[in-house]
């Protein structure tokens, strides 16, 4: 009999994994999808990123019937200014990854997403006053440090990866306060942003310059899928949100922009001088001491500070279990909980929302 529920456990952990392995792989191989869109620009693109999107997850909230939270959402003005704010910020940040991608700079993008737990807990010292380990102090020097060789390596500052990767440490610090699903919070972020890009992709096509109906039904399509592009990592996450402990996919997470780094020097042909491998190796000494750092205190039975990255959102979008929050978390704060139905004994349980990789 106990050997029934542990294959059944065994089953939805390999689910799991294999879902978190969706999630990140598609955030990880995204560059490749928005080149395909060219002609359109990347203002255009990021237009129907948004109007798509909507009507993607606003169809899955009418089959799953949750729709409760939308009004709970208008009554509080407080909350509808956050989530105002979320999706102005998920908005420069899903922009300047679009752009990025579209204009050559994979790699650079990448390391935003490399550096982005760093500045989640910096701004989480500055801000929320929270108080760090030597461990991650010593990270988000060493952090800085890249920073600044990076900014030799190119002559200027690394000015997509900064933009990116505080866009989306924000956009985190906003959601902490939000506390919506990830479906229901990009239906909200979406729908703020759906009469701006509604009003864009008409000017476009009123002046002659919109390319979704000029360029054959292929292009539309692909246009199009823009929206499913942006949910359907979201839906993976949350399916192993609730089955794989939080470490796992806080290990899990690194894919995404590993694989952005390795297409764009392998797929892309993207330049990486001597200068730009010390600043990137230099990130990566930084992410893991501060992986190994919560790992170790998780040993102890202590919730870290530990900053899963999406990596959002973001062109290319929050752990919780489904209903509360799924996608992937920046700067999560844990807390000792007991056995869960999905999970081992003491299985991690975020207490704040998460964030989707853009």
């Amino acid at each position: 009999m106990a050997a029934e529920p542990m294959g059944e456990q065994r089953a939805e952990q390999r689910t799991g994994l294999l879902n978190g392995f969706a999630a990140y792989g598609i955030w990880g191989l995204v560059p490749l999808f928005w080149p395909l869109l060219k002609p359109a620009g990347s203002v255009e693109i990021l237009a129907h990123r948004m109007v798509w999107s909507l009507l993607v997850v606003g169809v899955a909230l009418l089959v799953l019937r949750r729709w409760t939270w939308a009004g709970e959402l208008l009554r509080r003005p407080r909350k509808l200014a956050l989530v105002t704010v979320a999706a102005a910020v998920i908005t420069v940040n899903w922009g300047v990854y679009i752009w990025a991608v579209n204009s050559g700079h994979v790699v650079e993008a990448s390391l935003g997403y490399f550096i982005n737990p760093l500045v989640t807990i910096a701004l989480g010292v500055l801000l929320l006053k929270e108080r760090l380990r030597p461990a991650q102090w010593a990270a988000v020097g060493i952090g800085f440090a890249a920073v600044v060789v990076l900014t030799v390596g190119y002559g200027q500052p690394p000015w997509i990866s900064l933009c990116l990767a505080f866009s989306f440490a924000t956009y985190g610090l906003v959601k902490k306060k939000v506390n919506l699903g990830g479906v229901e919070s990009l239906a909200a972020e979406t729908a703020i942003q759906f009469v701006p890009a509604t009003a864009y992709l008409v000017w476009l096509s009123a002046t002659g310059h919109s390319t979704f109906g000029s360029h054959g039904p292929g292009h539309a399509a692909l246009l199009a899928s823009t929206g499913i592009v942006t949910a359907l990592p979201l839906v993976c996450f949350g399916a192993a949100a609730i089955r794989v402990p939080l470490s796992t996919l806080g290990l899990l997470q690194y894919l995404a922009p590993v694989f952005q780094f390795v297409l764009g020097i392998v797929y892309f042909h993207e330049a990486m001088p001597p200068e730009r491998w010390a600043g990137f190796a230099l990130v990566w000494l930084a992410l893991t001491l501060l992986t190994g750092d919560a790992v170790r205190v998780a040993r102890r039975g202590v919730r870290p500070v530990f900053p899963p990255q999406r990596m959002p959102t973001a062109a290319d979008g929050s752990a919780e279990r489904p209903g509360r929050g799924a996608g992937p978390r920046l700067n999560m704060r844990f807390r000792r909980v007991g056995a869960t139905s999905h999970n081992a004994p003491a299985a991690e349980e975020p207490a704040t929302p998460a964030e989707r990789y853009p």
